[in-house]
């Protein structure tokens, strides 16, 4: 069973920082200085872990910016891939995000482009033309 929940425990961060470690730094080449930043320890930020029948399986945030609410950091780990973790990762945040944010301009993230029918599935539309982050190619996606 998948469970998600909004991280309120320091060994929760730290999980999820550990699953964005091994996705990111190890298996993407992100530079650990780019991965972590100001926004992880931020009060606005929200961190979020998702479980798969108890074991920590896949991670994300969200915060406020300028332009709205910016969906981040989602990594699911390789061994809990094709399960539907990564969907409902999105699911929900993205129920919070109406709950705390429900005033938001734009609700929005920088998909790579393998996730990109995972955030399409969910609502989000592409905007723009492809950019890279950190030598990965990306797209700006908007919720619809």
């Amino acid at each position: 069973m998948t469970t998600v929940e909004k991280i309120t425990d320091l060994r929760d961060l730290d999980a999820a920082f550990t699953i964005r470690e091994k996705v990111f730094v190890g298996e993407q080449n992100v530079p650990a200085e780019a991965e972590y930043d100001a926004h992880d320890r931020a009060g606005t930020t929200r961190h979020y872990l998702a479980r798969v029948d108890g074991r920590p399986a896949g991670a994300a945030r969200w915060r406020p910016t300028d332009h709205g609410v910016k969906l981040e950091r989602f990594a699911v780990l390789p061994e809990f891939r094709n399960q539907r973790v990564g969907e409902a990762l999105v699911h929900q945040v993205l129920a919070d995000v109406r709950a705390e944010a429900p005033d938001a301009a734009q609700v929005y993230l920088h998909a790579q482009l393998r996730a990109i029918p995972l955030y399409e599935r969910t609502g989000f539309q592409k905007k723009g033309e492809m950019f890279e982050e950190c030598d990965i190619q990306h797209y700006k996606m908007v919720l619809g």
